[in-house]
């Protein structure tokens, strides 16, 4: 497989985990509800991108680690409103 097209298809598995928390984290934002969140399920999507981080930075695969860096700062944004808004809008 040429190079050209492993980075076209690393780009496209990239984007597309990164992109994935978008639409959950602009819901619970806006609603200030987080209670459809499974927080098991996230503290686990959380640990796993913290061990793909890791291991892109120990095999310096650096697509791999920034891919991942970037969907662990989304995933964890979820699970921070999650906490946060776990009783409800804070603010009201």
């Amino acid at each position: 497989m040429s190079d050209l097209a492993a980075n076209i298809v690393g780009s496209a598995a990239a984007l597309c985990s990164i992109t994935s928390f978008a639409p959950q984290a602009l819901k619970i934002w806006k609603e200030r509800d987080a209670s459809s969140v499974s927080l098991k399920t996230y503290s686990l999507t959380v640990t796993c991108f913290v061990l793909w981080v890791a291991y892109g930075w120990m095999t310096q695969a650096w697509p791999v680690a920034v891919a991942n860096s970037c969907s662990l700062v989304m995933a964890s944004a979820v699970l921070v409103m999650k906490w946060r808004f776990r009783d409800g809008d804070p603010d009201s």
